[in-house]
């Protein structure tokens, strides 16, 4: 066998099961592909469990299976509301940055029920070598014979990149996590299936949400910095969901009093009371916002749309992560409090020219990882493009060189992908 049994058994069957949690309603819509928009959207209210009343009917907790593995994860709804951004000025360890507050009004989403694990994240971490199959099947045609069906061989070629980078290439395609450079710092702070992945950068954060919506046929992204609070709060002013007594976090999250300096188990604490795990502490997440000190400053006193309060970047770094991780102290884990990344000091061992796109290589970034979020109603062309795609020249431009010099990997990611990874295993084989 050329290919490793991981890639195989990792795509093995190329079906998508999509589950509600629970014994609610029916469906709406019971497909679970092409584009089934309204997994997690009952008609009649579930007579128990959580649910979030809409014009649609009434948005419930689902499960969702990633396609070819046994690998699921959970979203939990979100009711629609306002909120006040940031924190008051009498809040215990407030940040400058964390003010003044502004009222933000939030339409409903589902947003991860934990934050996104190894096992999952490995699967988006596989595509480097099955895109790299990929291409060598297809530019291997000429040469192949009679061998494959012209069905094998039209799936190949139409998920493989040609080798070319055209202003197109990022329309359709996604670029996979290239290996590792150093697995043993990464997986330092823990490396099991159901502890959170982390050392992701934004960017490849962003490309896993494009990758899993692409093969589920559904839109899922990175929360924004408003959507990220709203849903940690829950309807809560306080420090934390809980209360502002920080002897309480050690119920709710693990932080540098508890860690015992690694990643835990996601959901092991008490949820928030829309039943959210881990959103104080265990790492911190990225959200789509450049972090700006004075990003609150500029949005008045609203009530401001979660889509216009977005802070869109206009620069590599820094970006905001939320949260706070196994590595901070109780007060860096409150429901206001901003971090920002380090680009450069969180790539000081990375031998990469230029530096990688997809990896950090220092210990503040095995506090940093991710969660996803799903919108009620289905993204734009615009929307996905600029909530998954190089947002900034410098970021592409490094993408597209590591792209050119062979040390990245390419390929188009929809419901058809398991199935073509599989046809070009079984085409190499047989050449």
């Amino acid at each position: 066998m050329r290919t490793s049994f991981f890639t195989r058994a990792l795509w093995l069957v190329g079906i998508v099961v999509a589950t509600l949690v629970g014994n609610g309603p029916e469906l709406l819509r019971a497909e679970t592909t092409g584009t089934s928009a309204q997994l997690g959207l009952v008609a009649e209210q579930p007579a128990d469990g959580r649910f979030v009343k809409v014009d649609a009917g009434y948005m419930v907790p689902y499960k969702e299976t990633i396609p070819g593995t046994q690998v699921t994860f959970e979203m939990a709804p979100v009711p629609g509301g306002e909120f006040l951004m940031g924190s008051p000025a009498g809040e215990a360890d407030r940040g400058g940055d964390e003010g003044p507050q502004v009222r933000v009004k939030v339409e409903p989403f589902w947003i991860g029920k934990c934050e996104v694990t190894w096992d999952e994240y490995r699967g988006f971490m596989a595509m480097y070598d099955a895109f790299k199959k990929l291409q060598l099947v297809a530019a291997s045609r000429d040469n192949a014979g009679g061998n494959g069906s012209d069905d094998q061989w039209r799936l190949v070629k139409t998920h493989a990149w040609d080798g070319k980078l055209e202003d197109e290439w990022d329309v359709d395609a996604v670029t996979s996590a290239t290996p590792l450079y150093d697995p043993s710092f990464t997986f330092g702070a823990g490396d099991q299936p159901n502890q959170p992945a982390v050392t992701m950068t934004q960017f490849a954060a962003k490309q896993y949400t494009k990758w899993l919506s692409g093969i589920l046929g559904r839109d899922y992204r990175i929360p924004s910095e408003a959507e990220w609070e709203y849903a940690a709060r829950a309807g809560t002013k306080t420090a934390y969901y809980f209360g502002d007594d920080p002897d309480e976090l050690g119920e709710h999250a693990w932080f540098d009093d508890n860690a015992d300096f690694q990643t835990h188990a996601v959901g092991e604490k008490q949820p928030n009371a829309w039943g959210i795990h881990d959103m104080h502490g265990n790492v911190a997440e990225w959200v789509l916002d450049e972090y700006r000190a004075d990003t609150y400053a500029g949005l008045g006193d609203g009530p401001v749309e979660a889509a216009i309060a977005v802070r869109w970047p206009t620069r590599v770094y820094p970006r905001v992560i939320r949260g706070g991780s196994w590595l901070d102290a109780a007060s860096a884990l409150r429901s206001a409090a901003r971090h920002k990344s380090e680009e450069q000091e969180w790539k000081l061992a990375d031998p990469n020219i230029p530096l990688s796109p997809w990896w950090y290589t220092e210990e503040a970034a095995t506090g940093v990882g991710m969660r996803i979020v799903r919108l009620l109603k289905p993204m734009s062309a615009d929307e996905k493009k600029r909530v998954w795609d190089p947002d900034v020249p410098d970021l592409e431009q490094d993408v597209r060189d590591r792209l050119r010099e062979g040390r990245g990997a390419l390929g188009v990611a929809d419901e058809k992908l398991p199935a073509a990874v599989e046809a070009a295993e079984t085409l190499d084989e047989g050449s």
